[in-house]
């Protein structure tokens, strides 16, 4: 019975020790989601800044598992390239080593639960009082059950008789066969827990508790570092071909670097030992490894770093574009992250919009290249019928996306978000109305010309010449809203879509008085009455992308 109350207190310990990870990195991640998309976006301008953009981001989120599913996300949905993605993966491996400093300098050097308790009590209020700053608290309770799980894990492995454990000395005695085993059982065990940051505080634990040397601890770490990789896989399913490549680029620098790590076993552990002062036993042996962690990811960059982009090609060659199979109707592959980082979800669903918004401005661009060829084409009516025929399938796409995307971001609201990601959800759907509304409305002056084309109802030279500045005006404003799509706009930016707005208002009231003066001059009532419907039509495109860019406006209000 002894036994089974050993187990059950290490199974509760860790699983403490799991929830507060978890509820720490969720609630960094709530807090300050959406703003590390940009940060990332921002700052991933060269090698150098990406591997740091790694490493401050998985440092501060104690997660490379949700650092790798976060560029999985942003390549796949284009923010990313996949030579950045390659030094934030880089860099999200350095980041993660934190957690195994914290450990080994806090966790066996002071009384945990002297701080670990007070962060649990604190969390819990910062998390139930209703304020901006909830989801912090929620960081500093998942903090502080993070080290208290640790303390009862600790507790657990002195009343565990060593000669009961003597398999764990035999295979920790077995030599270089010892360090194959703690990869193999370091990879196994990492993958079933899904985070490196927690196996590795395990491995040091029980290295600390005298259960296994340092070789076995350092393999298993070395170990973690393969099995974290599980989740970019899995993040990338579905996903496009950079998608892929990112995914692979994770495996790939983790298990290259780990068979490099082994080749060179005995080099890195005497570095280590250099590095670090004091001896390998007892509470030294903690900070050796997480020295020995730290430097194996620091070597594996700095060896790998000025070969990114013959990597990035390696990476190509495996993963190869293929075209994407045409299919009838539209489904959106909810993302892997939806439920774990929901913030990181809606960043896909943004990049659908983006193609929504492209989709819609290629049926204007259809339009207008009619209205400029229609009148002196040899067969109007073939010319009209294709056409309403080729913006009828497109149309018809665009309310496939409007059903399928506001299904999935109404799904997103029933996760926990921040306030910042909820309004932004309330504007994304208000984007996707809006660009539907006006897919429909290119379908209906489709439509117009058609009955122009069939009642030979025809724009004579003088009409189009005046259209013609009115279109470009519309043209400007559409491709004003796909060129901030998804960035919140600066005050600049607003008063220019401001301007384009007030132009298309002030053209279509002098083409609705040129209309009108032609009636009254005599000419074609019905042509003249088309036109100036179709002036009103056109009028109504730049009337939903102003209400676009008013909504992209509201995205950056706080």
């Amino acid at each position: 019975m002894e036994y089974f109350g050993i187990v059950f207190r290490m199974i509760g310990g860790l699983g403490l020790f799991l929830y507060g990870m978890k509820v720490m990195s969720d609630g960094i991640q709530q807090a300050a989601g959406d703003r590390m998309q940009r940060v990332i976006n921002f700052i991933t301008r060269n090698r150098f800044m990406a591997v740091l953009t790694g490493m401050v981001i998985t440092a501060i989120v104690q997660s490379s598992s949700a650092v790798s599913v976060m560029v999985v996300s942003f390549v796949n949905a284009g923010l990313l390239t996949l030579s950045q993605s390659i030094g934030v993966t880089m860099g999200a491996n350095i980041g993660t080593t934190t957690t195994a400093w914290l450990v080994s300098l806090i966790g066996f050097k002071i009384n945990i639960s002297t701080f670990a308790l007070p962060a649990v009590g604190i969390g819990f209020i910062l998390r139930a009082i209703k304020w901006k700053h909830q989801h912090l608290g929620e960081a500093v309770l998942g903090f502080g059950l993070l080290f208290l799980g640790l303390e009862f894990l600790t507790r657990s492995l002195p009343r565990i008789d060593a000669g009961s454990l003597s398999f764990i000395s035999a295979v920790s005695g077995l030599g270089f066969l010892s360090v194959l085993i703690g990869v193999g059982v370091g990879t196994a065990v990492t993958a079933l827990m899904n985070s490196s940051s927690a196996s590795t505080a395990i491995v040091i634990t029980l290295a600390f508790g005298g259960l296994i040397n340092f070789d076995m601890s350092a393999a298993m770490i070395l170990g973690a570092n393969i099995g974290t990789t599980i989740n970019a896989p899995l993040a990338a399913i579905g996903g496009t071909t950079a998608a892929k490549q990112a995914a692979l680029v994770h495996v790939l620098f983790n298990v290259i670097g780990v068979i490099i790590a082994l080749i060179f076993f005995r080099p890195f552990v005497t570095l280590v030992d250099y590095l670090t002062p004091g001896p390998r036993e007892g509470a030294g042996i903690t900070t050796h490894l997480a020295m020995f962690h730290t430097a194996f990811n620091m070597s594996m960059t700095i060896l790998f770093l000025p070969f990114l982009k013959q990597f990035a090609t390696l990476v190509s060659f495996l993963v190869k574009e293929t075209a994407p199979e045409p299919s009838k109707s539209y489904t959106f592959e909810y993302p892997s992250s939806l439920h774990n980082a929901p913030e990181l979800a809606i960043v896909q669903a943004e990049k659908e919009i983006r193609d929504m918004a492209g989709l819609a401005s290629s049926m204007y661009g259809k339009i207008s290249a009619a209205l400029s060829s229609l009148h002196d084409a040899p067969d109007k009516e073939s010319q009209v019928d294709t056409l309403v025929a080729e913006l009828h399938e497109r149309e018809t796409r665009a309310d496939e996306m409007r059903e399928e995307l506001t299904r999935f971001l109404i799904t997103c609201t029933r996760q926990q978000l921040n306030q910042r990601s909820q309004r932004r959800v309330s504007q994304l759907l208000r984007i996707i109305a809006d660009l539907e509304e006006l897919s429909d409305e290119c379908y209906s002056v489709s439509f117009l010309l058609e009955r122009s084309v069939k009642k030979n109802l025809l724009f004579k030279h003088k009409e189009m010449e005046a259209l013609t500045p009115y279109m470009g005006q519309i043209e400007a404003s559409l491709g004003f809203v796909r060129e901030h799509l998804g960035n919140p706009l600066t005050e600049d930016q607003i008063r220019y879509a401001g301007e384009l707005e007030a132009r298309i208002d002030k053209s279509r009231n002098k083409l609705r008085k040129l209309g009108r003066k032609r009636i009254e001059a005599g000419e074609n009532v019905k042509t003249e009455l088309l036109f100036i419907d179709l002036v009103r039509r056109l009028e109504k495109l730049g009337d939903y992308c102003f209400d676009i860019s008013k909504a992209l406006t509201a995205q950056g209000a706080k």
